[in-house]
């Protein structure tokens, strides 16, 4: 099950995006649609099906997003996190064979950003992390196996 809590800028991105396939995205396919639908024949029509199938996207996302922002809670930097690892931290990781790794800890939603150093919540290298401190050895176990990993550093995104 995916954890129902979200980082503020995360948030605010889920809401633009829902924005602007209502406002914006929506109505030009809508309007496409209903060119497409005015020529007759729309069994022959590809300008037609392929705007429907848009507008099924659209409109399952738009779905998708309302019901989600519902459900989710916005989880904001508290000073109190300061030296410890917790939600919306960047930590950077270095393994026994010197690979460093810089991510960032994310609601699940948000690792669909394509921003590559976000990781899940619910992922075994979160679920490992949570609560270390700098220099704290952490044992991850994924379905490969186990690897261990060194925090090096800890840093929180503030709001301004």
């Amino acid at each position: 099950m995916k954890t129902a809590i979200i980082t503020r800028e995360g948030y605010l991105k889920l809401k633009e995006e829902l924005d602007h396939l209502w406002r914006v995205e929506r109505p030009i396919i809508t309007e496409k649609v209903a060119w497409a639908a005015s020529l007759g024949d729309r069994s022959e029509n590809a300008d037609y099906k392929e705007n429907k199938r848009k507008l099924r996207e659209i409109d399952r996302r738009v779905r998708y997003l309302s019901k989600r922002i519902e459900q989710i809670k916005v989880v904001d930097y508290s000073p109190q996190q300061e030296g410890k690892v917790f939600f919306g931290a960047w930590v950077e990781v270095e393994n026994e064979d010197g690979e460093e790794k810089r991510i960032r800890i994310v609601g699940y939603d948000e690792i669909f950003f394509g921003i590559k150093d976000y990781i899940s919540i619910d992922s075994p290298m979160a679920r490992a992390l949570l609560k270390k401190e700098v220099d704290d050895e952490v044992v991850v176990r994924t379905p490969e196996g186990e690897s261990v990993w060194f925090v090096t550093a800890i840093e929180y995104e503030t709001q301004s």
